[in-house]
């Protein structure tokens, strides 16, 4: 085993174990909404239980809230809810950007189709809005109202990008600033899990905001990895250049006109491994790629430098930090 492959599952350990209590009831709490219509209960129970198996939410507050010197088991009614509200949001997009499989298994949209997907998101949400009304219900007033208005603007920073996004779609004269822009808006719901854990740790100002901010970079690094991931996958790449936006390392090399119009030929042309190696190699050797590339790093170092004075959990925190840059 390489030592890449080494820290990827000690990371996949880590949130394993920080999450998988959050995840257990939020499984819990979908279980016991009994459908009426037995397919949309089948697709709930499907996706909770096959598909999203959220730890990184719940692991982030988790995290968070030990890191100020709260305990991890005070975060887990909040960590159902996020999973929960998250995973709805999650439903909704593929159903926009008609994805039928993700990471090789089928979609509640691929699998169900769109009316039963769509019900499946609205149950999750309205679900994890119970939930996070329980999760806040005997905390300070201060406390509860902070939370709330993080959560709304999180997952209205969501919906904003994705609206966004749709504007976008089939565009390739995007700019890398304009899809950072995205990515940035796309962030907000990992940056507020760091956040509230650090409110329910009961954290002071500056270690809240250290945190919020912690989770915002984290969230930007892992999105640009899964950018880089797309490019690498041939179902995914595909879809993406015919429903969404192209990945970032492919929005970065269009800044070379020559490059740009070699790979939207190949984009056209039958998914062959031969083409999705010209395209792949035509994008990773770019100039604009590799200078991506070193200002994710660059990003992630930055980081890492401003959490080097955190007490408590700062190893996990780098290990997540280190892992967003692994094969980049």
């Amino acid at each position: 085993m390489t030592t890449n492959e080494k820290l990827m599952q000690s990371v996949s350990a880590l949130l394993k174990t920080r999450g998988k209590k959050a995840l257990k009831e939020a499984q819990k709490a979908m279980s016991e909404e009994k459908q009426i219509y037995e397919p949309l209960g089948e697709a709930l129970s499907y996706f909770m239980n096959e598909v999203w198996l959220d730890f990184l939410h719940p692991a982030l507050l988790s995290l968070a809230s030990e890191a100020v010197g709260g305990k991890a088991d005070d975060t887990i009614q909040m960590g159902a809810a996020f999973i929960l509200l998250a995973g709805g949001a999650d439903v909704h997009d593929d159903i926009i950007d008609q994805s039928t499989t993700k990471e090789g298994k089928a979609t509640v949209f691929g699998k169900y189709g769109k009316d039963i997907a769509i019900l499946a998101g609205d149950a999750l949400l309205f679900k994890g809005l119970y939930l996070l009304h329980e999760a806040v219900r005997r905390l300070p007033d201060n406390q509860r109202r902070q939370i709330l208005e993080t959560v709304r603007q999180a997952f209205a920073g969501i919906n904003s990008a994705e609206a966004k996004e749709t504007g976008l779609r089939g565009k390739t004269n995007i700019t890398n600033q304009e899809y950072m822009d995205i990515i940035k808006m796309k962030v907000a719901v990992s940056e507020a899990t760091t956040k509230i854990g650090a409110i329910i740790g009961k954290g002071t100002p500056q270690q809240i905001d250290l945190l919020r901010e912690y989770g915002r970079i984290f969230g930007i690094l892992n999105t640009i990895r899964d950018e880089y991931i797309d490019v690498f996958e041939t179902a995914e790449l595909k879809n993406r250049a015919e429903k969404e936006c192209l990945p970032l390392p492919i929005l970065a090399t269009f800044k070379n006109p020559n490059k740009k119009t070699q790979i939207l030929e190949l984009i056209k042309r039958p998914a062959t491994k031969e083409t999705m190696a010209k395209i792949l190699d035509l994008t990773m050797d770019s100039f604009e790629t590799k200078n991506l590339t070193e200002e994710t790093k660059s990003l992630m170092r930055q980081e890492l430098q401003l959490i080097s004075n955190i007490r408590n959990c700062r190893q996990e925190l780098e290990l997540l930090l280190n892992a967003c840059t692994v094969d980049l």
